[in-house]
């Protein structure tokens, strides 16, 4: 593909730098900061998005002074970030971090956490500005916003912002969804609620709504007349690692579908939005969730396919005897004139035979007729994968004719790679929606009604998997591409998963 320089629109309220803030990090001395949230606000720095009055107060239970904790800072940007070891940016960073010991539910550790804002507020003139994100285990994610809000710290006045920052999983199920919901509507508004899934920070997930909305080549056939069905493959090569106890307790169906699978179903199925305002693309994005045909217990057992890798039970912290499933395929069904009889097929499972998420449209196959008296013997569907990672691109497949005296198709590819197209830049997945955060902008964050929409869809197959228990698990090898029952899902319907080299 061409690398020639492209000529680039931004867009409104973009480009510009974050609002002045101190972002306080609950959990700080976790993975999560570490790994990503550190190193994306380095990224966000070297890109000259993030102000010069900014500070980053960290809060967790470990014991550290906050020069210890600026040398893991520094520490980190140079394992996990890539930064040299002479790092102006590193120095500026940590000059602007501070640390705080404290129990999440000692009251007092609010008090403090009040008074040190203060005071990082007036030395680093960040305005009242607060963001708030709970890097912390989900039992928090309800009482440290409560705990905030006894101490005065959520209160927005006088022309400051405070914002809470959530990660992913929103409850265990629909009602502890809704309870969740509710008990953060107690003391935030719900434009102060930040439900982050970092799967749509990646660059290609953005860019379906940019896809579908800026080409009028595209959005035309993105319909049930052109489309024959959508695959949605989330595939992880790696097994649940130290996660163990967490996953034996969540399982595939909770980890991934309510949240980026189905993030990623609303994004290529949605209506045109009236604008790129954040509720607007959200309330497009509802309407689909609200449209997923919720199924009948009696038809789970025919369109939910659940799996388990061997070796599953010997990982570590997991039950020896455990029936929790580290693969899911569903076949969901939107319920509107746009995607009626158009289904869409998802799968996610770990330790499967390569690291890849990618959407692929398949469209309906042309008309044999002008073929049958040639060599040619079928004709290949069209077909557009949308590639999220580990590489982001495009790929659009057609067919053309074999050079020769006989009439003979093969199907090309016509393939688009971000790196090779617009160049690379460092990213953990979390700068978008971290800029985002900072500067208001929520439309990659889910509401309160999504969350709850999206637990609805899987309510059922959960039910329907708690009442009858797995009894074939291990199903599938380590490094296959899930269990049988997933190809004899699709077989069913006389189709096939993508065939991912």
């Amino acid at each position: 593909m061409s690398t020639k320089p492209v000529e680039t629109v931004q867009a409104q309220g973009h480009g510009r730098v974050g609002d002045a803030c101190i972002i306080t990090i609950f959990g700080a001395s976790g993975d999560l900061t570490t790994r990503k949230l550190l190193p994306a606000l380095y990224n966000l720095r070297r890109s000259e998005v993030l102000p010069d009055e900014f500070a980053v107060l960290g809060v967790a239970v470990d014991q550290m002074t906050e020069d210890q904790f600026r040398d893991k800072v520094r520490y980190d940007l140079r394992e996990y970030a890539g930064a040299p070891s002479d790092c102006s940016v590193c120095d500026w960073l940590a000059e602007r971090v501070y640390y705080l010991t404290g129990d999440f539910r000692d009251p007092q550790t609010y008090q403090r956490i009040k008074d040190r804002l203060a005071e990082l507020d007036q030395k680093h003139s960040t305005r009242g500005n607060y963001l708030y994100y709970m890097a912390t285990a989900p039992a928090f994610f309800a009482e440290i916003p409560t705990r905030l809000g006894e101490a005065g710290l959520t209160e927005e006045k006088d022309g400051h912002w405070r914002r809470v920052v959530i990660e992913k999983p929103f409850g265990s199920d629909y009602d502890s969804a809704r309870k969740l919901n509710s008990d953060l509507l107690k003391t935030l508004s719900e434009k102060q609620i930040y439900r982050i899934d970092h799967y749509l920070g990646k660059e290609t997930v953005q860019n379906i709504l940019v896809f579908r909305f800026a080409n009028g080549i595209f959005e035309p056939t993105w319909n049930r007349r052109y489309i024959d069905h959508v695959q949605i493959t989330v595939a992880e090569e790696l097994g649940v690692e130290r996660r163990g106890g967490y996953y034996d307790h969540a399982g595939a169906l909770r980890d991934m579908v309510p949240n980026h699978i189905l993030q990623l179903v609303t994004l290529t199925a949605m209506e045109p939005p009236i604008s790129f305002q954040a509720d607007a693309v959200r309330d497009e994005q509802a309407k689909i969730l609200h449209a997923i045909q919720v199924m009948p217990p009696e038809e789970v057992l025919t369109r939910a396919v659940r799996g388990q890798y061997a070796g599953y039970r010997q990982e570590p912290l997991v039950n020896p005897e455990s029936s929790t499933e580290t693969f899911v395929a569903l076949k969901l069904s939107i319920d509107n004139w746009r995607w009626a009889d158009v289904p869409f097929y998802v799968r996610t499972g770990k330790r499967m035979a390569k690291r890849m998420t990618e959407i692929a449209i398949q469209f309906r196959r042309a008309p044999f007729i002008l073929f049958r008296d040639t060599p040619v013997e079928k004709l290949s569907p069209n077909m557009l994968v949308l590639h999220i990672q580990p590489d982001e691109g495009i790929t659009l497949g057609f067919g053309a004719k074999i050079p020769g005296p006989l009439v003979q198709v093969g199907s090309v590819n016509m393939d688009f790679d971000y790196v090779d197209y617009f160049g690379s830049q460092p990213s953990t997945g979390y700068e978008r929606l971290l800029y985002d955060c900072m500067i208001g902008d929520a439309t990659l964050f889910q509401r309160a009604d999504m969350v709850e929409a999206g637990w609805s869809v899987v309510g059922p197959v959960q039910d329907v998997w708690k009442a009858l228990p797995a009894r074939a698990f291990p199903n599938y090898a380590a490094g296959a591409w899930g269990p049988k029952e997933a190809d004899d899902l699709m077989k069913r319907d006389n189709r096939a998963w993508r065939k991912i080299e």
